[in-house]
């Protein structure tokens, strides 16, 4: 029984140790344009089942009103767009390179998610993705604006829907 926990205890210390090395000495392929890395997908997993569990409860503290939706439809111009798209669901360059693809929200919204879910993934960011934290550079309020805009995109007051519909789509323009 001894020979078996050390064997057990070995194995461990050898698969650390491999794992040490690998990171240590850069042995993992940094390129975004080739797939997953083993574990990497199974792991990302976890992510929205945490975001799920962590953003339970989050009310907005601020109503749906035509204001707050067009201030939120202006963030979203001024944030969002390049990787998320605008209302024409065009791609741009920007997000047809993501390693993670974000999804273009005038086709694929987040309208069903609980409004806390998506203020919750603008404050903090995904990890795993390349959606960032905004917490440090937009104000809640501002971070609260833009998830009901996100949760009302396909129910918008006029006023905001036209603010949304003049964001320029990113991916529709042509080099010069």
């Amino acid at each position: 029984m001894k020979a078996f926990i050390l064997g057990v205890l070995l194995t461990l210390i050898a698969e650390a140790l491999a794992v040490y090395l690998v990171v240590q000495n850069g042995w993992i392929d940094p390129r975004a344009d080739d797939g997953y890395l083993p574990m990497e997908k199974w792991a990302s997993r976890a992510v929205p089942r945490a975001i799920r569990n962590d953003s339970q409860g989050l009310n907005s503290p601020i109503d749906a009103t035509s204001d707050n939706l067009v201030a939120g439809a202006k963030l979203y111009g001024a944030n969002c767009v390049i990787c998320h798209g605008a209302s024409d669901g065009q791609e741009s360059n920007v997000a047809k390179g993501l390693y993670v693809k974000a999804p273009q929200l005038a086709k694929h919204g987040v309208e069903d998610d609980p409004v806390g879910m998506t203020y919750y993934k603008i404050a903090h960011g995904y990890r795993m993705t390349p959606m960032p934290a905004f917490s440090g550079s937009l104000s809640d309020t501002q971070i609260w604006q833009l998830a009901l805009f996100l949760k009302n995109m396909d129910k918008l007051p006029a006023a905001a829907e036209a603010e949304f519909s003049v964001i320029p789509s990113v991916g529709a323009r042509s080099a010069p």
